[in-house]
């Protein structure tokens, strides 16, 4: 029961980092964490963030060879 919880958090921690990594990748906006002060907290945020990027990055390479996707055309 505790498993599934915290596969369940970090599921969604992973979920969250990659909408972080798209809102960052669309826009050139991106979370700081010049607030967090040095030390592990600081390192997993990055570390969480990065993650976040590698799934997005994943993500996108899947979409463009799937059929499940395509481009829409320019207007």
């Amino acid at each position: 029961m505790v498993l599934g919880r915290l596969t369940h958090y970090a599921v969604d921690i992973v979920l969250v980092s990659a909408v972080v990594a798209g809102v960052k990748r669309s826009t050139g906006f991106q979370v700081t964490t010049s607030g967090i002060p040095e030390g592990p907290a600081r390192q997993t945020a990055e570390t969480v963030l990065g993650v976040g990027e590698k799934v997005f990055d994943y993500t996108a390479a899947m979409s463009y060879t799937s059929g499940w996707f395509e481009r829409e055309p320019k207007k």
